[in-house]
């Protein structure tokens, strides 16, 4: 599984990375995560809001930061 933050390195971007690794580790998965802050490649996956969410190259979600729980759902 392949996960993506999409973020600009502020705290909410952050927060989101920190509730996946959360999130993987509680439901004990393997998978890459990846924190992606170039503004240009962030743009090439057509976000345009930030913090976001991708799981295997499928956006999940926009402007939200996830709870652990809510992260798990979707895993």
């Amino acid at each position: 599984m392949n996960i993506k933050v999409l973020g600009g390195g502020c705290s909410k971007c952050e927060n989101l990375l920190e509730a996946v690794k959360e999130a993987v580790a509680e439901k004990g998965i393997e998978a890459e995560i990846e924190y992606i802050t170039d503004m240009a490649k962030i743009m090439e996956y057509g976000i345009m809001s930030t913090p976001a969410l991708m799981i295997d190259n499928k956006v999940m979600s926009m402007r939200r930061v996830l709870k652990v729980k809510d992260i798990i759902k979707l895993l």
